[in-house]
C-alpha cells in the first residue's frame, strides 16, 4: 500500500540527505570533527506500518558505521543516535488521539521521552571527551535494548 512516491520521498529525505550533507561537510571538517546521524529504535525493531521509514533508519545505522571506518584516517568520527518514542510536534499531528494518549507507554520507562532528554547524547558525541567513540549507535529509548 506504500506508493512509489512516498517510498522515494522517504528515502530522499532520510537517507539521500545525510549522504549529500556529509559529502559537502567533510570537505571542510578538520581532524577531531564529529558527524552524528539520527537513526531510530525502528532501525532495530521495525514497525510494518513504517516500512520505508524503518528501512531508512536501519540504513542510517549502517551508513554511520561504514562512514566511521571511511573517515577514521582523516580523524573524523561518525556515530548515530537511535531515539525511541520522543514527544515531538509530529506525534499529535500524525496519530489518532487515542494513539497519542498512549504514545511511549510501551517502553520500560512507560513514557515518551522529551527532546531535551536526547540533547546530552548529541553533546557528548560532539565533544572531545568522545574522541574514541566512532561507529557507535547510542540508544535513547526509555529502556528498550538495541543490540
Amino acid at each position: 500500500e506504500i506508493s512509489d512516491e512516498e517510498f522515494d520521498r522517504t528515502m530522499k529525505t532520510n537517507l539521500y540527505a545525510i549522504f549529500y550533507i556529509t559529502k559537502a561537510a567533510t570537505r571542510h571538517m578538520p581532524a577531531g570533527g564529529s558527524i552524528i546521524n539520527t537513526a531510530s529504535i525502528n532501525a532495530d525493531q521495525p514497525k510494518p506500518k513504517l516500512l520505508a521509514y524503518s528501512a531508512t533508519k536501519a540504513a542510517i545505522v549502517n551508513f554511520s558505521g561504514g562512514l566511521a571506518a571511511l573517515l577514521a584516517e582523516k580523524g573524523i568520527r561518525a556515530n548515530a543516535v537511535a531515539p525511541g518514542p520522543i514527544w515531538t510536534p509530529l506525534i499529535p499531528s500524525t496519530m489518532p488521539v487515542e494513539q497519542v494518549k498512549n504514545f511511549g507507554s510501551e517502553v520500560p520507562l512507560q513514557r515518551a521521552g522529551q527532546p531535551a532528554e536526547l540533547a546530552p547524547t548529541y553533546v557528548m558525541l560532539a565533544s572531545d571527551e568522545a574522541s574514541y567513540i566512532s561507529g557507535a549507535t547510542i540508544a535513547v529509548t526509555g529502556g528498550v535494548a538495541i543490540i
